[in-house]
């Protein structure tokens, strides 16, 4: 099988998928700085003669997928395969993989981060030094930038997936309480607490958003849970933008109803004129989506994708067996 690979991936796990699988096609979409766009896709598939696709970012249209029926499988190096048409693959019994947690350690490593940031005044006060204000009066940052600590907060999570959950075990010992709401989860620790997600909103001192993005998540983030929560609240989203009626968000920064935010993700990207008032908030700590770029992610997604098509393939093999 010849495996066209346009997603970054290491050496080490090209050469697992070369032992299992056949010949490795290479050519990750950071060679031109951006995803392939749909005819860029087609080019590549239809040159390397490739068997079966693994990508990341790449525009992976009903069209590209149509063209080449003979795909064994689509491999998306990403936590939801929201840039494959879905449809199109399952119509033409082609599976789809996908590295769901790939990012969870990075998203989590950032919340932490920020968090703090935000509750100890981290930015202002190196602003403030770099600036050379301080004076005389030893006593002035000390006053000034006075935070909280994260200890003995509540934490509340909507949606207590992969990254929900690597938040939970990495801040459990500060010590946190840990809510969350997440109607599909029955399996839990029980030291953390299931709760409703009106009651996350109303109890949480941080409020963060993992939700993933369908008809029934957008704009779910409305002002009616937002008014719920404490004036001291932070409010968290390094999910998707559009599960949040930024409108509503905009209304309770402006107004003092809540603490502040910590926002990594936008209802469009690069921001338009409403989200950059967003970020542009003395009270928002704002990041480019980058809450999961590490060089690590891409060992991570690697793993977990070779551990899924080598079982895969293992499962078919013995299906072939049995059926002779």
């Amino acid at each position: 099988m010849r495996i066209l690979i346009t997603a970054p991936y290491n050496e080490t796990g090209r050469e697992e998928l070369e032992r299992n699988f056949g010949e490795i096609v290479y050519k990750p979409w950071k060679n031109i700085g951006r995803a392939y766009n749909e005819e860029e896709l087609l080019a590549l598939l239809s040159e390397s003669g490739a068997e079966a696709l693994i990508t990341e970012h790449d525009h992976v249209t009903g069209k590209v997928i149509s063209a080449n029926p003979q795909l064994a499988f689509i491999g998306v190096c990403r936590g939801t395969p929201s840039n494959v048409a879905l449809e199109t693959a399952k119509q033409l019994n082609i599976p789809v993989f996908h590295t769901p947690a790939r990012n969870a350690q990075a998203v989590a490593e950032m919340f932490i981060a920020n968090v703090i940031n935000l509750y100890r005044k981290t930015i202002e006060s190196s602003i403030w030094l770099k600036s050379r204000k301080w004076d005389e009066g030893a006593h002035t940052s000390y006053l000034e930038f006075k935070g909280l600590e994260l200890a003995g907060k509540t934490i509340g999570m909507v949606g207590f997936g992969a990254v929900g959950q690597t938040i939970a075990n990495l801040v459990k010992n500060f010590p946190v309480k840990i809510k969350f709401y997440d109607p599909f989860l029955d399996n839990y620790d029980p030291e953390y607490e299931k709760t409703s997600l009106e009651d996350v909103f109303a109890s949480s001192d941080i409020v963060s958003i993992h939700l993933p993005v369908n008809a029934n998540t957008e704009r779910m983030i409305d002002e009616k849970l937002i008014s719920l929560m404490k004036p001291t609240a932070i409010f968290v989203n390094t999910a998707r933008a559009v599960v949040v009626k930024r409108e509503d968000l905009i209304d309770a920064l402006e107004n003092n109803k809540i603490k502040g935010a910590i926002l990594d993700v936008f209802d469009h990207e690069p921001p338009d004129a409403l989200d950059y008032k967003l970020i542009d908030m003395p009270n928002v700590l704002a990041t480019p989506h980058t809450a999961g770029a590490t060089f690590e992610v891409e060992d991570h997604h690697v793993v977990i994708l070779n551990k899924q098509l080598l079982a895969w393939v293992k499962q078919k093999q013995t299906t072939i067996l049995s059926n002779h």
